[in-house]
């Protein structure tokens, strides 16, 4: 069975870069970029454990399944 995909959005217009969502991340999926700004660098290592979302006090987060296409 194939991992499920996950993505994963930062809405910066809202975030105030306080580090809360990279230091919970346990995937190193969200992580330290400049000026302390959240940064994904990797967004297929996201597992979908919810967090960075919930413990995001601006609700900057959302992560959301990837829809997967199917080649035929």
């Amino acid at each position: 069975m194939a991992k499920k995909l996950f993505d994963v959005n930062i809405d910066y217009s809202v975030c105030k870069s306080c580090g809360i969502c990279y230091w919970v991340c346990p995937t190193h999926t969200i992580v330290e970029g400049d000026l302390q700004a959240p940064k994904i660098t990797d967004m297929d290592k996201c597992i979908g454990c919810m967090q960075c979302v919930n413990l995001c006090p601006d609700f900057a987060i959302e992560v959301t399944p990837r829809k997967v296409v199917e080649k035929k």
